[in-house]
């Protein structure tokens, strides 16, 4: 006998309809119908798109039990929904969207042993007075290993993360840090890490969360006087990634407690998954032993993807979401906008956006149209490593002869450009600024500053100089 869609959705139904009430099966799973099986994905079409998002939310894994004992592990299932069309058109819209085989997930429960006074032990994710110990993961499931698709530019990152999620706490990748610019996925990677975790081993307790939440958490529980509690708490945890871990710079009371809490993680064989947007060289005002400690395990950079990655990732997103568009389109997007995944999967989304709304056609000439709105309106963020290469450059030097403690003029002048331009460019403190070029303090930036907008009022050629280096960064 041979395998239909028919066939193999009444095989799926008979096994539903024995593991659900008759009145969820006749409402929800009766008035689908198959529509094509092709390579071990079965597509059933469903009328509308509110019916397709209960059936992801609530039997998302009966389904995929179900469909698995037909086809095997490699099972897929693609939603059709076919909508009236209600611009005098005879034809219905479709829409094509692949299941996502995920449920949400659920709070993680810990057994915490009784050893203060006071038994109930604070968990900082949860408002004071209620008393469970029920951890939320803050994961989201859409970021996972499936959609982080794998090229030149983040390979070692991607296989890293496998490898960890594979064996948590258990390689050579504890620290696992992932570095690189913005929207190149580092905080997908983290997600991805953490749910593939989750999904291979259930009873680990996972816990993501930026290091700016984590800071906050740490200066209320210094307010509330509950600072051992805190600590406590993420002592608890199995696999602990922290997003953003650049933004502890320069917090001297956050570094402290994070480096009691990473020492108590690491020497327990728990994991520790950090995301920074500097390699830890780079990284300015950190203390050194955690410094020394984030280079422990393994630094993975994610870098800029190459054309093909690029068309891959909009191929991929467009198919997640149900569109169809031609290859031109696709091509002209990936090699117009180069910088991030972010703004790439944003053009496409503005364009999509674009076509729905004015009811205009996908075509050649609007996708050029979005591009060069978004490639104008894209603010090139300008960092204070870049801004003293621009410098130095300008007045033919190198960045440490810049960064040095000579008193020369031409030097001096130029060290102070590059903190006035720091200070114009970028949203780093004054501290900060110093800190990073050639180690001054905060004072000394502010003098600078003051300098460069009195010579530019005083000095024609000093003007000038400073007229040339704007061009440069605007």
């Amino acid at each position: 006998m041979s395998v239909t869609a028919t066939s193999v959705w009444n095989n799926c139904l008979a096994f539903i309809e024995d593991n659900i009430q008759p009145q969820a099966f006749k409402t929800w799973f009766l008035p689908i119908k198959p529509v094509r099986l092709q390579d071990n994905a079965l597509s059933i079409q469903v009328p509308s798109k509110f019916f397709y998002e209960w059936l992801e939310e609530h039997y998302v894994k009966l389904l995929k039990v179900a469909l698995r004992k037909e086809l095997g592990a490699n099972a897929k299932l693609v939603y059709i929904i076919k909508m009236e069309n209600k611009y005098g058109n005879n034809e219905p819209f479709t829409e094509k969207i692949p299941s996502s085989n995920r449920s949400t997930m659920a709070p993680q429960e810990l057994d915490v042993p009784i050893t203060s006074k006071n038994p109930e032990l604070k968990n900082p994710f949860v408002i004071p007075g209620i008393r469970n110990i029920k951890i939320e993961s803050q994961l989201n499931p859409n970021y996972n290993f499936e959609n982080f698709l794998e090229g030149d530019s983040n390979r070692l990152a991607r296989s890293a993360g496998m490898a960890v999620a594979n064996k948590p706490g258990g390689t050579s990748f504890n620290p696992l840090l992932v570095f690189g610019g913005v929207g190149l996925g580092k905080t997908h990677l983290a997600h991805a890490i953490g749910v593939e975790i989750k999904d291979k081993y259930p009873e680990r307790t996972v816990l993501y969360i930026s290091a700016e939440k984590f800071t906050q958490q740490y200066i209320e529980s210094v307010k509330k006087n509950t600072r051992n509690d805190f600590i406590h708490f993420y002592q608890l945890i199995d696999v602990l990634i922290i997003d953003d871990v650049q933004f502890l710079s320069g917090k001297s009371g956050t570094q402290d407690v994070f480096f009691h809490i990473f020492n108590h993680l690491h020497q327990n064989g728990k994991q520790v998954i950090l995301t920074s947007d500097k390699a830890p060289v780079d990284m300015q005002d950190i203390e050194q032993r955690l410094l020394s400690r984030f280079k422990w395990g393994l630094s993975a950079e994610l870098q800029v993807p190459d054309y093909e990655t690029r068309v891959s990732i909009l191929k991929n997103k467009l198919y997640r979401d149900g569109v169809e568009m031609p290859d031109e389109i696709i091509e002209h997007v990936a090699k117009n906008i180069k910088s991030n995944i972010r703004e790439l999967e944003g053009a496409i989304i503005s364009l999509i956006a674009q076509s729905s709304f004015n009811k205009r056609e996908v075509t050649l000439e609007l996708a050029q149209q979005v591009v060069e709105k978004f490639v104008k309106n894209t603010k090139r963020e300008v960092s204070i490593d870049y801004i003293q290469k621009v410098v130095s450059d300008y007045f033919e030097m190198d960045v440490a002869t810049l960064q040095s403690k000579t008193r020369k003029r031409h030097i001096v002048q130029a060290r102070q450009l590059a903190m006035f331009f720091a200070k114009k460019f970028t949203k780093a403190s004054l501290a900060s600024i110093g800190s990073q070029i050639g180690k001054r303090d905060h004072a000394t930036v502010l003098h600078a500053c003051k300098t460069v907008d009195n010579l530019a009022e005083t000095d024609k050629q000093f003007r000038k100089y400073i007229e040339d280096l704007n061009k440069k960064f605007t």
